[in-house]
């Protein structure tokens, strides 16, 4: 493909110094193994190309990887202070009842307390009741499945954080 195919938000980040890159994928996913697999394949020709790359780093995370990604995230209801890339994700939350709220904080904690990290989900345009609906969901699941929904959330997720990378003007 021509370097005109190339958006110029995938043209900043092919061509940003490696420690700044590293820092960019990591802002978009917190496991390290995933953000070297995705420095190491640049130059990206494509959007796709580094959507594909993404996806296979992520089949590729091994319990202790996927780990490292879950804690950078925050509970569903509560994002980090100061993060907007969670506050965005998690706006079906925002408008949530305070008996909602509250429901989901114990779900969390039930889910937490069963599987060992936070209830993970691609919360982008759902509303409270579906992401409450979802933990009620999943909770009964075995470990093992589980990991591999939350495998297939968090490459939701860094899609579009990638995206927003990809898309985004100077």
């Amino acid at each position: 493909m021509t370097s005109t195919s190339t958006s110029p938000g995938l043209a900043r980040f092919n061509v940003l110094e490696e420690h700044a890159a590293l820092a960019v994928l990591l802002e978009a996913c917190a496991s390290t193994a995933w953000a070297r697999r995705l420095l190491a394949a640049r130059p990206y020709a494509t959007a796709e190309d580094l959507y594909a790359t993404s996806d296979a780093a992520m089949a590729g995370l091994t319990p202790d990887d996927l780990a490292e990604a879950m804690a950078g995230h925050p509970p569903i209801g509560r994002p980090k202070p100061g993060d907007p890339a969670s506050a965005r994700e998690q706006r079906g939350m925002a408008g949530a009842s305070e008996e909602l709220k509250a429901e989901m904080l114990e779900l969390n904690l039930a889910y937490q307390e069963r599987f060992g990290h936070v209830f993970l989900i691609c919360a982008t345009g759902r509303t409270g009741e579906q992401m409450r609906d979802a933990v009620k969901e999943r909770i009964g699941n075995a470990p093992e499945r589980e990991r591999e929904i939350v495998r297939t959330e968090l490459g939701k997720i860094n899609r579009i954080r990638l995206a927003r990378i990809v898309e985004e003007d100077a």
